[in-house]
């Protein structure tokens, strides 16, 4: 069944009239593959043999030690490529050639969703453009030598910021006058409709592993779920087998930037107003006059003042919850989990460690908290060293 591309009053497309072929295309090609036993097969394979699920549901002890209930890790990190955006990519660049297009451009802020798209990009053999923001590209140097290895041109975004928004804002303007023989291969659950259904789908992998795992590995489901959210893929994908079961606590983090001072220009779901971005409806951080604020994070990846349209329904349902995390908790965070498990967490999963450390005392004991670790932190090396320099 086709979903309407609505999530209560949210989402839609509103798009310059020239894409809306493109997306109307889009829209059947998936639905008329996505459930196709051929293309089913030979994701499932996909995943299974270059990407590296299932992904392992790992006791982070020492951790849990220091937090004082217990906590697990969906590893995320594991995948190839080193995040959650491999599943997606893989989905769509599937998708990609079974439509027949001949290239694909995609947006990218810390670079691990455009390192992903230029995997998958080599491994199908496409033509593949990233459009990159100034700043994200000097702050995630070692993701973009990676993708120009893998055969992607990275192409500079000055505009703006230099950051995501500026990234897609660029990306979409290019796609109209390509959309012939050009995927837009889109990275989170935002966006005009049915991209927001689309990335959805292709990482409810994420929240159909953790389940089973939890029953086989605990024997029942977990108090708690807590996953970043920047436009909100990875708790999605966590969040979406969840969704029914009401006595687990589904909670997003979002980045409080530096405190206080910048509120107005971080944590989207917690300071933003309604209003229309990149082609769909939801809540956006902007001032009295619909203008976008400039956002503020340690993360490069969280770096975006919208959010997922399905995040807003589940935000004014009541049925999860978000908080923000600031970048000091978060550097933080990140240094307490490299030095309990020897396991080095992406800055924007890093924020949903954060949340934990907060909740120290407040959780009883025996609590179960999973945790989506969605991407490892080798590319934050850089960054961390910069605000905490070693010795």
């Amino acid at each position: 069944m086709k979903h309407t591309g609505r999530f209560g009053t949210y989402g839609g497309f509103y798009v310059p009239e020239v894409l809306m072929p493109a997306l109307e295309e889009l829209e059947d090609a998936f639905y008329r593959f996505y459930q196709d036993e051929q293309f089913s097969q030979e994701l499932k394979q996909l995943l299974k043999s270059y990407a590296g699920r299932p992904t392992p549901l790992y006791y982070a002890k020492r951790f849990s030690e220091q937090v004082g209930f217990k906590v697990y890790l969906k590893r995320e990190d594991l995948l190839h490529g080193g995040a959650h955006k491999m599943n997606n990519t893989l989905g769509q660049g599937l998708l990609a050639k079974y439509m027949g297009k001949s290239k694909l451009i995609a947006e990218t802020g810390a670079g691990q969703h455009g390192l992903a798209t230029a995997m998958v990009g080599s491994l199908f053999g496409f033509d593949t453009k990233v459009f990159m923001g100034s700043t994200d590209i000097v702050r995630q140097s070692v993701n973009v030598h990676k993708m120009k290895l893998c055969g992607a041109e990275v192409i500079e975004v000055e505009g703006g910021t230099g950051t995501l928004k500026d990234a897609i804002n660029e990306a979409l303007r290019y796609w109209t006058s390509t959309v012939s023989d050009t995927f837009y291969l889109f990275g989170s659950v935002c966006g005009p409709h049915p991209y927001p259904t689309i990335v959805r789908e292709f990482q409810t992998c994420i929240g159909k592993e953790t389940k089973a795992q939890c029953l086989e590995q605990l024997g029942r489901l977990p108090d708690l779920i807590v996953a970043c959210v920047g436009g909100g893929s990875n708790a999605i994908g966590i969040f979406s087998s969840f969704i029914d079961d009401k006595d687990v606590r589904l909670i997003g983090v979002e980045a409080g930037g530096k405190g206080i001072k910048t509120r107005e220009h971080a944590a989207t779901l917690l300071k933003g107003k309604v209003g229309i971005l990149h082609g769909a409806k939801s809540y956006l951080l902007q001032d009295e006059e619909g203008q976008i604020y400039e956002t503020e994070s340690v993360s490069a990846g969280l770096d975006y003042p919208g959010v997922g349209p399905e995040h807003c329904l589940l935000k004014d349902s009541g049925r999860a919850e978000y908080v923000a995390a600031e970048d000091t908790d978060v550097l933080d965070a990140f240094e307490l989990l490299c030095k309990t498990e020897g396991i080095l967490p992406a800055l924007e999963s890093s924020h949903a460690l954060a949340y934990l450390r907060s909740q120290k005392g407040k959780l009883d004991g025996e609590a179960i908290v999973v945790v989506n670790l969605s991407g490892r932190g080798d590319k934050d090396v850089g960054i961390v060293e910069q605000c905490r320099p070693a010795g």
